[in-house]
Formats: C-alpha cells, sequence, structure tokens
C-alpha cells in the first residue's frame, strides 16, 4: 500500500486551488513509484513557478517535497506565474505564451517509452493556446502510469484569456484522465 488516494496505474489528475498539496501528492506519488518500481524509465515534468505572494509560496517544484534521483529523467523550466506576476491581461498573455515556448522546447526532447510519467503543474504549458494539450496526453499514454496536478480555482481570475485557456486545458485533462482527485 502506498499511502496514496488512488492507485500507481492508468492516469491520475490531482487538482485544486494553491497551497492544497497538490505538489506534494504528486511528489509521494513519484516517490511510492521509484520505491516499489525503482527509476527506470520515469519521466518528470516540472512546469510549476515559484513565487512568493504575501509571505506565501505560490506553485513550486516538485523538488521541495523528494530528491529526484539522476536516473530519473527531469525536465523544468524557468516558469512564470502569468496572472500574478503582471498587471494587465496583455503582459500575462506575453508570460504565458514564454511558458507555452519553454515547456514545448522541453517536450520536444522527451525519451520514448516512458514507464512512469509524472507532471508538476500541467496546465502552466496550455495557458496560451500556443501549445496543444493533446501532445502531453499522448505521450503520458505511452507510460504505465502517469499522475499529473493541476491548479483549479478562481482565485487568480476567470475573465481574462489565461484563466480561460488554462480552464480550457484543466477540462481537457479531466476528460483524458481515468480519475481525478480533487484537493478542493
Amino acid at each position: 500500500m502506498t499511502g496514496l488516494q488512488f492507485p500507481l496505474s492508468g492516469s491520475t489528475l490531482v487538482t485544486g486551488p494553491s497551497n492544497v498539496g497538490k505538489t506534494r501528492t504528486t511528489a509521494d506519488a513519484l516517490d511510492a513509484w521509484l520505491d516499489s518500481e525503482g527509476a527506470a524509465g520515469v519521466v518528470v515534468l516540472d512546469f510549476a513557478p515559484e513565487l512568493e505572494r504575501d509571505g506565501t509560496i505560490l506553485g513550486g517544484r516538485l523538488d521541495r517535497f523528494i530528491t529526484v534521483p539522476e536516473a530519473v529523467w527531469i525536465a523544468r523550466i524557468d516558469a512564470s506565474a502569468p496572472r500574478a506576476e503582471t498587471e494587465t491581461d496583455d503582459q500575462a498573455v506575453a508570460l504565458a505564451r514564454k511558458n507555452a515556448r519553454r515547456a514545448e522546447q522541453q517536450m520536444d526532447a522527451l525519451p520514448e517509452n516512458p514507464r512512469a510519467v509524472f507532471v508538476n503543474d500541467a496546465t502552466i504549458p496550455f495557458q496560451h493556446d500556443l501549445a496543444s494539450v493533446s501532445r502531453l496526453t499522448e505521450y503520458c499514454e505511452t507510460a504505465d502510469v502517469a499522475v499529473l496536478n493541476a491548479f483549479d480555482s478562481d482565485e487568480l481570475g476567470v475573465d481574462n484569456p489565461v484563466s480561460r485557456a488554462e480552464r480550457d486545458a484543466l477540462g481537457r485533462l479531466r476528460r483524458w484522465a481515468d480519475r481525478t482527485v480533487d484537493l478542493s
């Protein structure tokens, strides 16, 4: 038993607002997989921005909760938090576009035939319409297990281009995943 709320098989999407444990849950799943199956064929995509706001860290990388072994293929991007770091929709869209391009470069280098894929802050690359969610989900489908987490809240706004694109991406991930674990 892993102590997780879900099995380490198929695809799992972990959702919720900021600071409810999405990243920790994903790190726990990664840790459980590594303990039982080892690091061979494990891929980690860490798209999370890290931003301090009012003394609280928004977002955060998996390595805050787990030391990822060197044998794991890991891709990190220097992500921005478009809505939290900007004052206008145009500025937010520009940052979202940069995140999408950075993520796309990392996804271009993904190894073939993963056994397990863990994605932290899965909607960051899709806050701009440049990228396609299906590229990520099709890759995850090639693995035995995929655990992704994604922000799901109105706390950063709903009526702006970044939020609309993110909601669309989240909806696509929900329809794709075998199960959703809502931490709201």
